[in-house]
């Protein structure tokens, strides 16, 4: 018999703090289930233009400033991630794309067998991918980097001990930019509402926002049962 492996697709911005206050729920989900789940991850532009998102949207509320309040406010009751207090404040990338660009690219290494792709133990069970798209959102929330700047993201690199002129190659290409806009079709196709969004069953489940670990695996599990589940049924 086959085993039944449940294919989750992660949308996020990662500058989205319920992404990044969520990736514990992430982390649990690959822990309860290791075999059984296989997590892919895209990337929206929520956050694409900060200047109009932040700086204007939130202009009546104190801009940038009353954002970054409003972050620390969302985050204050977390115990298991840090904010920086110049997040945003202090520190406000222009836009999301650049650090997108640059994790399509570490994933296509991946997807290539350039880069290991499985859980490691010095992660934590991340893989070397899921490390990387953690530690540049790391480096923004909790210690006010800004991730949008080549620099920060060639250090994460280094640090990880990934390929920078690979990296730089795939962005120069084309192929990144052509994964990333693969990533926006597939949003518009499964009318992702925004960051998180965990799509389940081809596009027949969609779990969006700050929803609970339970839930998350109460759907994990009815599709482990029942791998029709969402289809017509008689209850």
């Amino acid at each position: 018999m086959t085993e039944q492996i449940v294919t989750i697709e992660h949308f996020s911005d990662v500058l989205c703090i319920w992404a990044y206050g969520g990736q514990v729920r992430l982390d649990e989900l690959r822990r309860q289930f290791p075999e059984e789940v296989a997590v892919t991850y895209r990337f929206i532009p929520l956050f694409g233009d900060t200047r109009q998102r932040i700086g204007e949207g939130w202009r009546e509320r104190a801009g940038y400033a009353g954002f970054g309040d409003h972050i620390r406010e969302v985050a204050a009751g977390w115990d298991h991630v840090e904010v920086h207090p110049g997040v945003w404040r202090e520190v406000a990338p222009a836009s999301s794309a650049s650090p997108h660009l640059f994790l399509k690219a570490v994933q296509l290494l991946e997807e290539r067998g350039e880069l290991p792709a499985g859980p490691m133990d010095e992660f934590q069970g991340r893989s070397l991918f899921e490390q990387t798209a953690w530690e540049l959102r790391r480096r923004f929330f909790a210690k006010a980097e800004d991730i949008a700047q080549r620099e920060v993201q060639d250090a994460v690199a280094e640090t990880l001990g990934l390929p920078v002129e690979r990296i730089r190659a795939l962005s120069n290409c084309g192929d990144a930019h052509a994964a990333l806009h693969a990533d926006l079709e597939l949003r518009d196709r499964y009318q992702v509402p925004g960051s998180p969004t965990f799509v389940l069953n081809g596009g027949r489940q969609r779990l969006f926002g700050n929803v609970g670990y339970r839930i998350l695996e109460a759907n994990v599990r009815e599709l482990l049962h029942n791998p029709q589940s969402g289809e017509a049924s008689w209850c």
